[in-house]
């Protein structure tokens, strides 16, 4: 008896390794398309670096004075540079794959409800992820450093380090993706029952400090950068809380139609039971 049950234990636990072993081949197989996507995209960019990085301090070197230029204090920053913007764009380009395979490898779990919300959710994240940076480039490089390069004292010429002038733009593209990626987190709280629309709304003061202090710790110690930063995410919150109100009045119509359904569905069970208690009534007086 005693080794018929340490048979039977010692299959339920190989039963219970299986499904974890075979998570966790799953899981090593899309870390290894992840990593050979980003490897095809960065020997696809490598040739381009050095364009890259003229493209992505073109911000900085209009507002340069004429004649400077950007200088490189260490004597592998010329190669290391352009090879850690190659990489950094390798990663942000293969973004949208990435993310594809985390979903891919957590849908099987989630209900059929939850699939059908968490897909725009994820794409719209994606797309606001893309969106931030292109605010930053676009809107707050040339007032930062248009700013930074005009405040400099008299007699001080500005020439910014290649490497540390990456950091600084990759801090602020970081900062401002993730920034845009506000209205989801607003649903996703919402939906998960964390918090309601009206509590958000009421606390509408607190948000738009935390904001701003999300602002000053994420960017560099410049107001108009804090600003750029702080106000967006404002405004996003606002969306966020928008589309979070409309999803949930869609939920409580639905669960409104469901109760009426059921309670038709009752009725009509009561209804039936009526009928057939009748008959057999009249059956038996006859």
């Amino acid at each position: 008896m005693s080794e018929h049950k340490s048979s039977r234990s010692g299959s339920d636990s190989e039963t219970q390794e299986q499904p974890f072993l075979s998570h966790l081949i799953e899981l090593r197989d899309r870390l290894m398309r992840i990593v050979l996507v980003v490897m095809l995209i960065f020997a696809a960019l490598f040739s381009f670096a050095n364009d890259l990085y003229h493209l992505l301090a073109t911000p900085l070197m209009a507002h340069l004075p004429e004649g400077s230029s950007m200088i490189a204090t260490e004597v592998a920053s010329p190669f290391l540079t352009p090879f850690k913007l190659a990489l950094v764009a390798s990663i942000f380009m293969a973004m949208p794959f990435i993310l594809y395979q985390a979903w891919a490898f957590i849908a099987p779990g989630l209900y059929k409800h939850e699939k059908r919300l968490a897909f725009p959710l994820l794409f719209s994240s994606i797309v606001l992820f893309y969106v931030g940076m292109a605010f930053a480039f676009y809107v707050v490089f040339p007032l930062v450093f248009g700013f930074l390069t005009s405040a400099a004292p008299e007699g001080v010429a500005v020439m910014t380090d290649i490497s540390k002038y990456l950091d600084f733009v990759l801090k602020l593209f970081f900062a401002f993706g993730i920034a845009f990626e506000v209205p989801i987190a607003t649903i996703l709280l919402v939906l998960a029952g964390v918090t309601t629309p009206d509590d958000l709304a009421a606390k509408r003061a607190y948000i738009i400090v935390a904001a701003f202090v999300v602002g000053m710790l994420l960017t560099p110690p410049d107001v108009i950068s804090q600003t750029l930063l702080a106000l967006p995410m404002w405004l996003l919150f606002e969306i966020g809380l928008f589309f979070s109100r409309l999803l949930m009045r869609q939920r409580e119509e639905k669960n409104k139609e469901m109760d009426d359904n059921a309670d038709e569905d009752r009725d009509d069970e009561l209804e039936k039971a009526m009928a057939e208690e009748e008959k057999l009534n009249t059956s038996s007086k006859d």
